[in-house]
């Protein structure tokens, strides 16, 4: 009945449990229990409410208290049990033959207080640790699985792109484009759910703004901003009319089956003054340089250092990545995959190593306060030779 071709294969279910595995055999933990929710579609191909839990030795089990049906169809996990209640997951395990652990692996980067607690009560014996950490970590390097699936999202980001110029008229409100192009992104399959992990985090598609609005900042860690519909969402676009000679900025997130394109362009009606032409063009000289230093091995804090070092040498040291002051965030890019806010990230201070198979949103973008935005972002894959770019809709801004 729910059966689908986008169901996630079982010999990728199996190398992503056999990574977490490792991970909880060499660090003496007896099992890991996933909750959170992508990481639930990661490890066991089903959104559906419920847990995965994985011993170190031994078949995983999968306990769904809604939609046990659909979690069948979907998933490959083989063994996979209704759950009448979270409260009964100690008595499900014992009843199946799993001996309760002595240290359990939680996600404890977002597993809410109160669940922690419960979790403390249902497993007295056990040792609860965080398994946050190695679960990014495995999540970081995708498959080529899963970067065909993020190609994919890439090409229906350049479709979209390419419909702006049909609608993008003066006196549209920003909402109003944005309704138009989030009804072709539709369309085009878009999933309508861009997923963040980080606490407080959230985006609905992404940001849409013209001229000064897209130069206000909000709560929301992003270089850009807006005004949003009010303090209640406060970013994004809002009620300001589309003007001529002005920077139009679409930085929407393409979601397919899942998996995120990250994909900045800039339009205009008209020409822009030649103070948007050439800081735009030096987005794009950072853009190639960070591409090129991209390899595997190098620090993912030393790119962001270079793209500043770059964007001051070419003369946009106050404008980089916000405007100077305390509205600057300080990263140039961060990973990609199931939510938009994955390891790496090209931030000052990181020092992971990129690794090749990681996928990175790249965006460079220049900050001017009441005037307007302008950059670029594109989603790519770390090779041998630097970041392969998904997508190949033109960078240079578009007049129309």
């Amino acid at each position: 009945m729910y059966a689908s071709e986008l169901n996630t294969p079982k010999s990728e279910l199996d190398i992503r449990i056999a990574k977490l595995r490792d991970h909880l055999r060499n660090s003496d933990i007896d099992a890991a229990l996933i909750l959170q929710r992508v990481d639930l579609l990661y490890f066991s191909g089903t959104f559906q409410q419920g847990s995965l839990y994985l011993p170190a030795d031994g078949d995983p089990i999968l306990m769904i208290n809604k939609s046990t049906g659909r979690a069948r169809a979907e998933s490959a996990i083989e063994r996979i049990l209704h759950l009448e209640s979270p409260k009964k997951v100690p008595a499900l395990l014992k009843a199946n033959g799993y001996p309760l652990p002595r240290k359990l692996g939680l996600e404890l980067d977002v597993l809410p207080t109160n669940m922690y607690f419960n979790y403390q009560r249902l497993f007295p014996d056990a040792d609860l640790v965080d398994l946050s950490q190695p679960i990014r970590l495995i999540r970081a390097i995708k498959s080529s699985y899963e970067i065909d699936i993020m190609r994919r999202a890439a090409e229906l980001s350049d479709q979209l792109a390419g419909h702006v110029p049909n609608i993008l008229r003066e006196g549209l409100s920003e909402l109003e484009l944005a309704g138009k192009v989030e009804a072709e992104a539709r369309r085009l399959g878009h999933q309508g759910v861009v997923r963040m992990r980080l606490w407080g985090s959230e985006m609905f598609y992404g940001h849409l703004m013209s001229g000064s609005t897209a130069a206000v900042p909000s709560y929301l860690a992003s270089p850009t901003g807006g005004t949003g519909t009010g303090p209640a969402i406060a970013q994004g676009p809002g009620f300001k009319a589309i003007q001529r000679h002005e920077p139009v900025l679409v930085d929407y997130v393409f979601a397919y089956n899942g998996y995120l394109s990250d994909h900045t362009r800039i339009f205009s009606l008209g020409p822009l003054s030649p103070e948007f032409i050439d800081a735009h063009a030096a987005m794009l000289e950072v853009q190639q340089m960070v591409k090129r230093l991209a390899t595997p091995g190098i620090a993912s804090g030393t790119l962001y250092e270079q793209a500043l070092a770059k964007a001051g040498e070419l003369g946009y040291a106050d404008h980089f990545m916000g405007a100077a002051g305390r509205e600057r965030i300080r990263f140039v890019g961060h990973g990609i995959g199931l939510e938009v806010d994955e390891y790496p990230f090209l931030a000052a201070g990181q020092d992971l190593p990129l690794q090749e198979g990681m996928t990175i949103a790249l965006e460079p973008k220049l900050i001017f306060p009441g005037k307007g935005v302008v950059g670029i972002e594109n989603t790519h894959v770390v090779t041998q030779d630097g970041l392969e770019q998904l997508g190949c809709f033109p960078e240079e801004i578009m007049v129309i």
